[in-house]
């Protein structure tokens, strides 16, 4: 069974999680600490709990999800996974950075060492995540699914009573939806969403009660382009 620690980093509140199991082993998904004391308060629940990071994970390059990874890429001798097809927005980071306010050089933007875009799950320890290609808020987003818990780890796709913005370069809302609707949901209601940002909520409940994806499923509505 898997262990989760949520630390929520930069401006953004962007949530990072340390997911560990009875092994020892750890993956490390969405580090977007920026400054020290973010990536210090990472790096002791790690080590106080005597977890071995194998793998840093990214959902999508956006520059609030990597701000910390290139950081934690050194400090533990490991690799990045994120989908290949995200990397001309990972590399944007400096001029999202700039964008919002949050100063970003090149060299805090770390290198993609295993591409998810050909890969079905991710191995750590004694615990297999799924990944789930659920492009949409970027061309390369993915989510994380480990079936043993029913935890989704859903990046910026899904929220809890709303879903991922599509006005930035390369988000589409076409392409959201049909994650959503056709990769999500059909894993379950109990099934738990950890979100990139805000509260966890359980697919059952955003079925039912989250406005975009509750009139998307009723067909009854047009949905705006730009949330």
């Amino acid at each position: 069974m898997i262990t989760v620690k949520t630390f929520p980093c930069n401006m953004f509140r962007e949530l990072c999680y340390v997911v560990g199991d009875s092994s020892g082993e750890a993956v490390v998904i969405d580090c977007g600490a920026y400054d020290d004391g973010e990536f210090a308060r990472i790096c002791e629940y790690i080590d106080s709990k005597g977890l071995r990071p194998v793998m840093a994970l990214c959902t999508h390059g956006h520059v609030d999800h990597i701000t910390g990874v290139k950081r934690l890429k050194e400090r533990y001798g490991i690799p990045l996974a994120m989908d290949g097809r995200d990397i001309d927005v990972l590399e944007s980071a400096p001029d999202y950075g700039r964008m919002f306010g949050m100063p970003v050089t090149d060299d805090m933007v770390p290198a993609v060492d295993v591409d998810l875009s050909v890969k079905d799950d991710i191995t750590f320890g004694d615990t297999v995540l799924r990944v789930l290609h659920t492009p949409g808020h970027t061309p390369g987003g993915v989510s994380f699914f480990e079936p043993e818990s029913a935890t989704l780890f859903v990046g910026d796709t899904l929220f809890a009573g709303s879903v991922g913005r599509t006005d930035l370069p390369g988000g589409d809302y076409d392409s959201l939806m049909e994650s959503i609707t056709k990769t999500i949901l059909p894993l379950g209601g109990d099934v738990r969403i950890l979100p990139g940002h805000g509260n966890s909520s359980t697919l059952a409940h955003e079925a039912a009660y989250n406005p975009f994806v509750y009139e998307v499923l009723r067909g009854s509505v047009d949905m705006p382009e730009v949330i």
